[in-house]
């Protein structure tokens, strides 16, 4: 840093130390019991059902599928469960608030995703497949390559999505509980641990629901709040299109191209596209991965094996969309409210990502930080989130134990001759090392941005499972070269264009921006100081809570070059992206479904042209699905893949 520049900072010194040392609170010290005692309710909640659960767990089938005793909608209601991560609920909310109408297209994208996997995937997997993914592709392709690839391919996708969740559920406890980030992860792991341990599929079935009603439950009761204070649908529109803060946003985001612009244009600028995905091809690359990444992804493709019928399978889906449809549609409200009710510049002060916009929300709904309704409603919305992350990682956790046990253990290693206590004892301690490792990287990635981990497990998903997935059930020529050639590139080409896009984190790009906060702070430091000296008292509140987020933001632009002071590349060497997409679905999507062309068309496979009618009868009538055991490949003992 030059001479004059470090000169010109120097009155920031007394502004940025404080916060840098302090970071922003969410709950008062006064509140803290209360999120803890709500955090409390709702663990011991699920851990009554945990330990009803685990008295059914008896055999294979029990752990693994709830023994095919789950009704349609129960299934919905627990896939929804399953799918709303996070992301969905705190992530979706926030980027609505932060960007209008692109952070919605995330809602539309994985709503939409659903009904891909109603016409396509829920019933025909069903069908065929028994507990995992690697079922289905066993069933008319070599049994022991596709379960050795389609393990490795869960266990590397949910290994991806676990860890963000784990971040954020540690970030989370501690921000609204006060316990620190590596205490927050291991306890977290043992809940999660404790749930797929000792209940399996059965106790994850009934978090999940618990989980959902509960996230459905606090968000109508805040979108409710929302529709009294700013009215109904096109009362509520116009409200954020006047909205001066709205307005400020907009104006930040857009820069010099907002000079010209009336504050009506702005705040409609807001509700259309184009602030966040600069080009039409960026939400074209991001829908394809969401629409075939949910259908690629592992511990959903497992909630169908846990109904007894096709029909119910069916159904549970139709539930799904029900519950999830209409969930992303209350998003966009919770959004939208956020951006109203507390305003983007207070909610990237507390995460810069937008994540607590939906708890900020509740907090000022209810009254404020102050207040102890405030506080309660901020306590219930965390907990609901918290009991969301906590019912996806069991149902990752377990999506992984059973690619380990099932697929490794009993079927390549112990050519499924294992009994049902073995077969149980070997998915519990595959769950406990999964589980374990999990907690470990949480822990290994604190404060690191994990969104590149969520961008790849929805592109290896779609570009590795779905394509072997798909034409294994709907392609006659389909046959294990293919489905190991598709799998392979596909992960390949996925993982290779997440390293070198702006997902990545690039050394020069966030020294450049951090310095431009550096130089910028001196002249928005001047002006505070003259807002500071005004006789208006509301005027001189809001240059104080200005000071603070300036020191902050200084702060985090120092420790930024500091963090990167020896870094000039990112992991692979690049000094900028080499791919342009964030999400690279719409070249690696194509590239795994030519893999599995052409490597079905270079191999001679009899047995995958064998069982061709079998399957496509099968998959369309589910004759015999209900026992789900495939003939064994050529020169196994008979019944060996009947698991």
């Amino acid at each position: 840093m030059s001479g004059g520049r470090a000169a010109g900072l120097l009155p920031l010194a007394a502004v940025a130390a404080p916060a840098s040392a302090q970071p922003l609170a969410v709950v008062p010290d006064e509140y803290r019991w209360l999120s803890f005692a709500v955090f409390a309710a709702i663990v011991g909640l699920t851990l009554l059902a945990t330990y009803a659960a685990a008295r059914r767990v008896r055999t294979p089938t029990d752990f693994y599928t709830t023994g095919g005793g789950v009704s349609g909608m129960q299934n919905g209601w627990a896939i929804a469960g399953d799918y709303l991560s996070s992301a969905s609920f705190l992530g979706t909310t926030g980027l609505i608030a932060l960007w209008g109408y692109d952070g919605f297209m995330y809602s539309v994208g994985w709503l939409v995703a659903y009904a891909a996997v109603l016409l396509l995937i829920a019933e025909p997997c069903r069908n065929i497949g028994r507990y995992t993914l690697s079922d289905i592709l066993a069933y008319r392709n070599d049994p022991r390559k596709a379960r050795i690839l389609g393990a490795l391919s869960v266990v590397t996708v949910s290994a991806c999505y676990l860890v963000a969740q784990m971040v954020g559920a540690g970030v989370l406890v501690k921000t609204l509980i006060g316990i620190d980030y590596e205490i927050s992860v291991i306890a977290v792991g043992v809940l999660m641990l404790a749930y797929v341990v000792f209940g399996g599929m059965v106790a994850t079935t009934w978090v999940q629901i618990v989980k959902a009603v509960l996230l459905v439950a606090a968000s109508l009761a805040m979108v409710a709040l929302v529709w009294r204070q700013y009215g109904f649908l096109d009362g509520f529109f116009a409200q954020v299109v006047a909205d001066a803060g709205v307005h400020k946003r907009v104006a930040a985001v857009l820069g010099d191209a907002a000079a010209g612009m009336t504050p009506e244009e702005l705040g409609r600028r807001f509700l259309e596209p184009g602030l966040l995905f600069a080009t039409p091809i960026d939400q074209i690359s991001l829908g394809v991965a969401l629409v075939f990444g949910t259908a690629g992804l592992p511990h959903i493709l497992m909630r169908f094996f846990t109904v007894p019928t096709a029909r119910a399978a069916r159904m549970s889906v139709v539930w799904a969309m029900v519950i999830i449809g209409g969930f992303y549609v209350l998003t966009l409200f919770l959004g939208l409210g956020a951006a109203l009710k507390v305003g983007a510049p207070a909610i990237a002060e507390v995460d810069a990502g937008g994540n607590m916009a939906a708890p900020l929300l509740a907090q000022a709904l209810g009254g404020g930080p102050e207040s102890l309704f405030g506080n309660l409603m901020l306590a219930l919305v965390a907990a609901a989130a918290f009991a969301t992350i906590i019912a996806v990682v069991a149902g990752l956790v377990l999506a992984a134990a059973s690619a380990i046990a099932h697929d490794l253990y009993v079927g390549v290693v112990r050519n499924g001759r294992a009994g049902a206590e073995e077969q149980v004892r070997a998915a519990r301690v595959a769950a406990a090392l999964f589980g374990g490792l999990a907690i470990l990287l949480g822990i290994a990635a604190k404060g690191q941005n994990v969104a590149h981990l969520v961008a790849l497990t929805f592109a290896v998903a779609a570009s590795a499972n779905f394509p072997a997935v798909f034409m294994t059930l709907f392609w006659r020529r389909c046959n294990t070269g293919g489905v190991v050639a598709g799998m392979v590139v596909g992960a390949v080409a996925a993982v290779g264009l997440i390293l070198v896009s702006p997902n990545m984190t690039y050394p020069k790009t966030v020294v450049a921006a951090a310095q431009q906060v550096l130089d910028e702070a001196p002249a928005r430091l001047a002006l505070i100081e003259k807002a500071l000296a005004a006789d208006d008292p509301e005027r001189v509140e809001q240059a104080k809570k200005e000071r603070a987020a300036l020191g902050r933001a200084v702060a985090r632009a120092r420790d930024d070059i500091e963090r990167h002071r020896q870094q000039t590349t990112s992991l692979v060497g690049l000094e900028a992206p080499w791919f342009g997409l964030r999400n690279p679905g719409l070249v690696s999507v194509p590239l795994g479904f030519l893999a599995v062309i052409v490597g079905s068309l270079l191999y001679r496979d009899p047995r995958a042209a064998a069982m061709w009618d079998e399957v496509r009868v099968r998959r369309h009538l589910g004759v015999l699905a209900a026992g789900r055991r495939p003939p064994p490949a050529s020169g196994g003992a008979p019944g060996q893949e009947g698991f």
